[in-house]
């Protein structure tokens, strides 16, 4: 007896469903095309680290930047970060490089906003109570001035880049606290100094979350590799991460904070 076209049909249709379909034939997965862009001051573009592919800007094959590119291979990638560079330069030099294709952000900014090179000649070769009151000046920039303008220039990058994870990059403790430092600060400084760094980390850190932006602390990264350490990450001489700060502090900082990584 022959069973009715309509049975035929069915039958037909779960013998088929019925065969396995090969590993290769199914949809490969889609990875999402990563476009990097690298913003900010010295610390970002590598001041310090050698191997420079820009002088002007100190822009170094070293710097996080340039090392997670190398690593990670992404589809474009623009390193804008330059030596010296204050919010204003970041939006008037460097943001153009963002657009609606950057799926990728990092920026350090906001030590020389707050007098960083100043700050820092105070205490190295001025008194203790010239290296606090300079160190008081530029914690009350940090409070009072500091905010407002993260604030506006989180919101421009967001707006440049409004598909874009954006990690903003932490600054390291300096000095090692503590102890003596043949050639060095005095603990008192070298304290002092951590706690500007702690002010300054602290608003960044917040003004990041208040944008939605993650936050990667520089200053465990760094930690036990301060100068004055035995072995220190950051140049007594620029006060800038050496190429193995970056190798080995700044860029698994970055990489932790980037998601998937």
């Amino acid at each position: 007896m022959s069973l009715p076209r309509t049975a035929c049909a069915a039958v037909l249709a779960l013998a088929l469903a019925s065969v396995a379909v090969p590993a290769s034939a199914a949809p490969a997965a889609v990875v999402a095309e990563v476009n990097y862009v690298a913003l900010g001051d010295s610390y970002a573009s590598g001041t310090g680290a050698g191997s420079y592919s820009d002088v002007a800007c100190t822009r170094s094959r070293n710097a996080y930047p340039a090392l997670w590119a190398d690593a990670n291979d992404p589809a474009s990638f623009a390193f804008a970060a330059c030596g010296g560079a204050k919010i204003p330069d970041v939006l008037s030099g460097q943001v153009g490089e963002l657009g609606e294709e950057t799926t990728l952000v990092s920026l350090s900014i906001g030590g020389n906003d707050s007098g960083f090179a100043s700050t820092m000649l105070s205490c190295q070769y001025s008194t203790q109570s010239a290296c606090e009151r300079a160190l008081k000046t530029a914690g009350e920039y940090v409070v009072n001035e500091l905010p407002g303008e993260l604030d506006g220039l989180y919101a421009t990058v967001r707006a440049r880049a409004p598909r874009a994870e954006v990690v903003i990059i932490g600054y390291p403790h300096l000095y090692k606290e503590g102890g003596l430092c043949l050639g060095g600060l005095s603990s008192a400084k070298r304290s002092a100094i951590n706690d500007g760094s702690d002010l300054l980390n602290e608003t960044i850190a917040d003004r990041a979350r208040a944008a939605g932006f993650a936050f990667a602390d520089g200053r465990p990264a760094f930690a036990g590799h301060e100068i004055c350490t035995g072995d220190a990450w950051i140049s007594s001489t620029n006060v800038h991460p050496t190429a193995e700060g970056h190798a080995s502090a700044y860029l698994p900082a970055f990489a932790s904070a980037v998601s998937g990584s």
